[in-house]
């Protein structure tokens, strides 16, 4: 096999042995000798897996000298079903922890141990990489259908659903429907969307509807896929993906990456270009994730003004809090005192991971003076290597750690000593007090 591939008999044993990752060259080669399809050699989950199990393995419950990669993959190829078994526990212990914090004493143990409907969502979009191909395909192909020019997008819809499926779009007052911004009537062929809705977002709940009637199979295909989908979740990842043919169709895939990477991810610029939401185009970035035509992968993440995560997406390794208490370091809740203004900011967690994001508000839907000023805060982010495309970064000139800020993903779980934001102590670590000693924060001296 060696002579075959070209290369020494001792590096075949490595590679044999997992020490050793496959090049393009040895692909080729292993092609070419046996007649194997090099992508029959490679498992397109492997990258995900491996992310996966290196952050899990960054979980301060874990002491001592954590595996290395050349461990790690040998546990993926050899042990799988083994690899599993201890992610699904790790998983329980962490939904665990989490219903421990806010412990309710009538909660039945089942109860607590069970996966959130939310959870299980953004595990099955990490799964994928937060990327649906099916889903790219058929946004294109409606696209296409929909035809007409992209800045009449709106009346195009509006024409397509009435020809194509018989759907009337009707707009209503807010005071006939002040609780409601959209309701999609199937049964008798018409949509109902609220006056309290802006443009923008009057195409994309069209798009959403449209995902509805054109590739509700495919949705439902993707879901009867994802076996640790939870029935409590099905509702809900149906929304989400119909969510996602809308944002691919209102921003398709090839030119809305080309216009990225030219603007330095410029996402003012983005929005303007396919007329959309500054949301909406934090949310599409973390989606470009093609074979062939990658995007810079990022998470994406949103809260209220009490630090409650009402949706977050992740195509990085960055270890995404559920549950309200985000770190006070990180300047994502600064922004609430900069309205539309974007904050950038260089930040390192607990296991030395370095990320470049940027935070900005976004606003509701106004339907009364009662409901004004009801802002949440989006997070985009990336790992620090990727900055340099960003054009956000480039002002900061980051060269040292200095002016990393470290934060942490809770104060419940976060190990950092001596920090003077800690509002809670950590459940897994007893921090030493002194009763002569005053420190940073009332719980360690």
């Amino acid at each position: 096999m060696a002579r075959r591939l070209g290369v020494s008999a001792s590096y075949v044993n490595l590679l044999e042995n997992n020490q050793r990752s496959l090049s393009v060259k040895i692909l080729l080669a292993l092609t070419d000798s046996y007649g194997v399809a090099w992508q029959e050699l490679i498992n397109d989950n492997d990258v995900t897996q491996l992310a996966d199990l290196r952050a899990t393995f960054r979980d301060p419950i874990f002491t001592g000298d954590r595996p290395d990669l050349q461990e790690l993959r040998a546990a993926l190829d050899h042990a799988p079903r083994l690899v599993a078994q201890f992610m699904q526990l790790h998983q329980n212990y962490r939904a665990m922890l989490g219903r421990l914090t806010h412990l309710d004493t009538q909660a039945a143990v089942p109860d607590m141990l069970a996966t959130s409907a939310e959870a299980a969502i953004y595990e099955f979009f990490r799964q994928h990489s937060n990327h649906f191909a099916q889903l790219e395909q058929a946004a294109d192909q409606a696209r296409d259908a929909v035809g007409g020019q992209p800045d009449d997008i709106y009346a195009n819809l509006k024409r397509h659903l009435v020809n194509a499926y018989g759907i009337e779009v009707e707009l209503v007052t807010i005071t006939s429907e002040s609780d409601t911004l959209r309701v999609f009537d199937e049964a008798r062929g018409r949509v109902l969307l609220s006056e309290a809705l802006d443009q923008v977002n009057r195409n994309f709940q069209l798009a959403y509807v449209l995902a509805m009637v054109t590739c509700s199979h495919l949705i439902e295909t993707l879901i009867d896929a994802a076996e640790a989908l939870p029935e409590a979740a099905r509702a809900r990842c149906r929304v989400e993906l119909s969510n996602y043919f809308a944002a691919a169709f209102l921003m398709p895939y090839t030119p809305f990456l080309s216009l990225a990477e030219t603007s330095g991810y410029d996402i003012d610029r983005i929005a303007a270009t396919f007329g959309v939401s500054f949301e909406m185009v934090c949310h599409r970035l973390t989606t470009l994730q093609r074979k062939g035509a990658l995007g810079v992968p990022f998470f994406f993440l949103r809260i209220d003004r009490a630090g409650n995560v009402t949706k977050r997406f992740n195509a990085t390794t960055f270890s995404l809090a559920d549950k309200g208490g985000s770190c006070p370091v990180w300047n994502i809740h600064s922004a609430f005192a900069a309205p539309g203004n974007i904050i950038p900011q260089f930040v390192e967690l607990p296991d030395a991971g370095q990320f470049f994001t940027i935070s900005r508000t976004t606003d509701r839907p106004v339907v009364s003076r009662h409901t004004q000023g009801r802002r949440l805060v989006v997070t985009l982010g990336c790992e620090r290597a990727h900055a340099e495309q960003i054009g956000y970064a480039r002002d900061l000139r980051v060269t040292d750690d200095a002016n990393v800020a470290k934060i942490g993903i809770n104060c419940h779980i976060c190990p950092r000593q001596a920090c003077s934001q800690r509002a809670h102590e950590p459940m897994h670590l007893n921090l030493s007090v002194d009763a002569n000693r005053r420190g940073s924060t009332r719980y360690e001296s």
